[in-house]
């Protein structure tokens, strides 16, 4: 007999594209984005009162930051010790933001006009990060680390310049820590969201929104050599008239739930329905992930939950798309946030290949190519 959360992944799983190979895809979000600066900002924000604990925010300022050296080398070493049936490595879809907020500038302007700094420039700022850009390199050549679109920045600019012109405390306090990764108080600040990058204040935010793809799809090719094709909304959120700038700008994949809360201003939403394979009417093809990996929140046994999740993935002829923030193995603030998520991450690998020998590890590019090709 079925238990309820049994029954969600069976449910999950059952409409859309299938294959009866057992495809296994690790995408993995933040990428490039800031969060918190320092073990130090982080006491010093909690001392002077700013609250981390709304929602599930507080793992990520926790443990988030800009992934080191010394990060990326633990997780590469990792990742190349797996081999699937064909050879191939486990390979992370890496969902990467272009560019930071530039803090210096904004202070300059008095809070009256937003600038930005490519994320390269955030890197070569950040102690133990110098090197950083030269190994996502070296990882995209080894084919363990394959950056694809997850925006211009992570920041909902519209929200968050407001709540500084507005003065609000919260925003100022985090702004001088080099900080905007923050839940704000729905009391003092209704319908923001500085996180959610392509949420709606105003409907006529999105001529802007449009602006902000482009720019940023323009960045990702100078920085890797290649047009991204698949985008992941921050927060998974987007209006989907934004679909067609996704398409004229090279995105061919777009991920979602199968149930989207479309934003379409004030903080309402409308619901729609999707499933693994469908196309809008621009020819965007859809992505649903369906099995979750996020080790540095401690409550929850992933390695055996994102196993129930491949294996009911593999029951209904669906590749395992598998989501896994940055978060889980990044140990600049704390190294045992890293030794845990890589720890786990090696017994989820070691116990997939055990269970399911002739899995195939792909990126989120390489199943839409397979996936394209069939339809």
């Amino acid at each position: 007999m079925l238990n309820k959360e049994n029954l969600l992944r069976n449910l999950r799983n059952i409409v859309g594209w299938q294959s009866s190979r057992k495809i296994v895809v690790f995408e993995s979000d933040d990428w490039g984005s800031i969060r918190m600066p320092s073990k130090n900002a982080y006491k010093r924000l909690e001392q002077k009162g700013l609250a981390f604990d709304r929602r599930d925010s507080k793992r990520f300022n926790q443990y988030d930051s800009l992934a080191t050296s010394g990060d990326l080398e633990n997780l590469f070493e990792l990742l190349e010790g797996f081999k699937d049936k064909n050879g191939a490595h486990p390979v992370f879809t890496a969902m990467s933001v272009m560019a930071n907020p530039a803090f210096d500038k904004i202070k300059e302007n008095g809070f009256t006009s937003y600038d930005y700094e490519p994320f390269t420039e955030t890197l070569n700022r950040y102690p133990g990060c110098e090197n950083s850009f030269n190994l996502w390199k070296e990882g995209m050549q080894k084919g363990l680390f394959v950056p694809q679109m997850h925006g211009r920045e992570h920041l909902n600019v519209f929200s968050w310049m407001n709540a500084l012109k507005a003065g609000d405390k919260d925003t100022l306090l985090a702004f001088e820590e080099g900080l905007w990764s923050f839940v704000p108080d729905k009391k003092k600040l209704a319908n923001t969201y500085f996180q959610q990058a392509f949420a709606l204040k105003d409907i006529a935010e999105i001529e802007e929104q449009r602006e902000i793809l482009k720019t940023g799809l323009d960045l990702f090719v100078q920085f890797f050599g290649y047009r991204a094709t698949y985008f992941v909304p921050p927060n998974g959120v987007l209006n989907n008239a934004l679909n067609s700038t996704l398409v004229k700008n090279g995105i061919k994949l777009r991920s979602t739930t199968k149930i989207q809360k479309e934003p379409v201003g004030e903080g309402t939403f409308k619901k729609r329905l999707h499933y693994l394979g469908q196309k809008d009417r621009n020819g965007l093809t859809y992505i649903i992930r369906n099995c979750t990996f996020e080790p540095s929140n401690t409550k929850i046994d992933w390695v055996d939950n994102c196993l129930k999740e491949i294996e009911a993935s593999f029951k209904w002829n669906k590749p395992a798309i598998i989501g896994s923030h940055r978060v889980n193995y990044i140990g600049a603030i704390s190294k045992d946030n890293r030794s845990n998520g890589l720890n786990q991450l090696n017994e989820l690998l070691t116990r997939t290949l055990k269970a399911w020998p002739d899995v195939e590890f792909m990126t989120t590019a390489q199943l839409g190519d397979l996936m394209l090709k069939k339809n």
